[in-house]
């Protein structure tokens, strides 16, 4: 029980990367994004804007609806492929899913459309970040996406509804580096720090507090 509590403590502690350069300038934090969690997993939400559709057209192969004039984000999750897509609600867990997670599973990036999205919800987590940074998490997860014939491969029927899309995506899931070591990685794309390893979503939440002593989690509501 010791040794647990100590890999978790280090992993929330130790920051990644260890340092930033320091910045010229202090660039203006006018972007605003969302972390959105359960107790096992995260997404991050990027508010929409017409050069985020254009650059994420492609959703619309999988049928998905960009011009829709409720839509106000996107979602965009990492995960094993048998986990996150044969299970739709915890009373769709199977065993064959679960055992994948703790082996190695191929990956999939799910994205989804999504509404107004209150700050104030549980789970969700309101991050300012610049504009640089808004531009390298945007390549990221673009850069998650598996290419066939230099455009992303959804799958089609996975889907959980008619707002949401499965894509084949770049490397191995499990356990131990999953959907939320993923959201971690993003996140330090965005210019943030977080804990040098972070499985579960309340250990990255933890660890972003910790290592972001600034007011870019000044509109954050999420619980602890």
């Amino acid at each position: 029980m010791l040794t647990v509590v100590t890999v978790v403590g280090i992993g929330i502690v130790v920051p990644r990367p260890l340092w930033h350069d320091e910045p010229v300038g202090k660039a203006e934090r006018s972007q605003q994004i969302l972390m959105l969690s359960n107790p096992i997993h995260t997404d991050i939400a990027i508010p929409v804007d017409g050069d985020l559709i254009d650059r994420f057209a492609f959703l619309r192969t999988a049928g998905l609806d960009l011009d829709n004039p409720n839509l106000r984000y996107l979602v965009f999750g990492w995960g094993g492929r048998s986990f996150y897509t044969e299970t739709r609600t915890w009373a769709d867990l199977k065993t064959g899913p679960v055992l994948k997670s703790f082996a190695l599973d191929r990956s999939v990036i799910h994205a989804e459309l999504a509404g107004d999205i209150p700050l104030n919800a549980p789970g969700v987590t309101a991050i300012g970040i610049d504009a640089d940074g808004l531009e390298r998490l945007e390549q990221f997860i673009l850069g998650s996406l598996e290419q066939t014939d230099n455009r992303p491969s959804p799958l089609i029927g996975s889907n959980y509804g008619p707002n949401d899309a499965f894509f084949e995506a770049r490397g191995y899931f499990n356990a131990l580096m999953g959907c939320n070591t993923w959201t971690a990685a993003a996140l330090r794309q965005a210019g943030l720090t977080s804990g040098f390893w972070t499985s579960l979503p309340w250990m990255l939440r933890l660890s972003l507090r910790l290592h972001n002593k600034d007011e870019r989690f000044a509109a954050s509501q999420a619980l602890p």
